[in-house]
């Protein structure tokens, strides 16, 4: 299942929308508990009126999906997926609340409309007047792979040439609390860039929209080339880990040192965080590797945050200094492999190699 970036296009805790270079300005956040999304000037891709209607998750979906489409040079692709962990909760939240003040009488029925997982994929369409597949998966830590492996599928197949695909999930007061209550979250303030020295339990949370202009052929716009992609549920220990790890590589790549960088999801969680330290110094040990959510955050679609850094450091051919983990020396970046997991539970690998 191979297809190649031709656009993409992400907001995020850092300067990513606007910037023309990657990390040319690493955003650095200090003494916080969670991350939020640098947004830009909506109106600049959606009408003002339309604007106002819709819940920042909306607004930053959309937003992305269209200057994706803009940099691919697409008008109306054959295919839109979307992924979400947890969609829309700031709608949810006001329909929720305005049900309970309103004691269930005389409802605004546009929170609940747009309260649905389904609202930016859906929206997206609208805009376009694309008639075409639409689909949303929300599948907690599998939702941006899942939709990734549609849209692979359907260039497979060759039922479809251009696919828009995309991973979103926001937050709000209201969820970080929550999930800060399940212990999700580290308990005190800290910065984002010295995430990994802070040895306790929890993580940064945080939030973003990525998408991302799939097609089976080459062309002048090539960013990146999607090698394969494999999901893997509840591992019952390292052993098994390795042994999947291992078994993607020598079925996509041949040999572990055809590998130039490992991108893990190392989130600062003192448990969670076992396994990419045992990786590192075991099977990924003769192998550069750098991570990625000091500067996102974690989040249930956080991988979509990967592919575009990952995806960026193979057109840029740098690897910033500021997701790196060790001093390795990288000759040429060719291949990238992307390790994530979430509460371990959720496992992804996403291979990556140059145009």
């Amino acid at each position: 299942m191979e297809a190649f970036i031709n656009g993409m296009s992400a907001i995020s805790p850092q300067i990513t929308f606007t910037c023309e270079k990657l990390l040319q300005e690493v955003m650095e956040y200090d003494k916080v508990r969670y991350l939020k999304c640098i947004e830009p000037q909506y109106k600049e891709f959606i009408d003002a009126m339309a604007s106002r209607r819709m819940s920042r998750i909306i607004k930053m979906g959309v937003t992305s999906a269209l200057k994706c489409l803009y940099d691919a040079g697409i008008k109306n692709p054959d295919v839109i997926i979307a992924g979400t962990g947890l969609g829309c909760i700031e709608d949810t939240e006001k329909f929720l609340n305005i049900m309970y003040t309103n004691e269930e009488k005389l409802l605004n029925p546009t929170n609940f409309i747009q309260s649905t997982h389904n609202t930016v994929a859906s929206t997206i369409a609208l805009m376009l007047n694309c008639h075409n597949y639409n689909n949303t998966y929300v599948h907690r830590g599998f939702s941006f792979e899942s939709a990734l492996l549609d849209g692979l599928m359907f260039l497979q197949e060759g039922s479809a040439n251009t696919v828009l695909v995309g991973g979103l999930d926001e937050l709000t007061t209201n969820s970080f609390i929550i999930t800060d209550r399940l212990h999700f979250w580290k308990k005190t303030s800290i910065n984002n860039l010295n995430l990994l020295d802070y040895k306790t339990k929890g993580s940064l949370a945080g939030e973003g929209a990525a998408f991302f202009a799939l097609n089976s052929q080459k062309t002048e716009r090539s960013i990146a080339k999607i090698i394969s992609l494999n999901t893997f549920y509840k591992p019952e220990g390292f052993s098994e880990i390795e042994e999947k790890i291992s078994t993607f590589i020598q079925k996509n790549a041949g040999d572990a040192d055809k590998i130039d960088l490992i991108l893990m999801g190392m989130n600062g969680d003192l448990f969670m965080d076992k396994i990419y330290y045992h990786l590192k110094n075991s099977l990924f040990n003769h192998i550069p590797c750098a991570y990625f959510k000091h500067l996102c955050g974690e989040y249930d679609t956080s991988s979509s945050f990967a592919l575009y850094l990952a995806s960026s450091i193979l057109k840029e051919h740098n690897v910033p200094v500021v997701v790196r983990l060790d001093n390795k020396p990288i000759n040429e970046i060719r291949n990238i492999l992307i390790y994530n997991h979430l509460r371990n539970v959720n496992h992804s690998l996403i291979l990556l190699s140059s145009c």
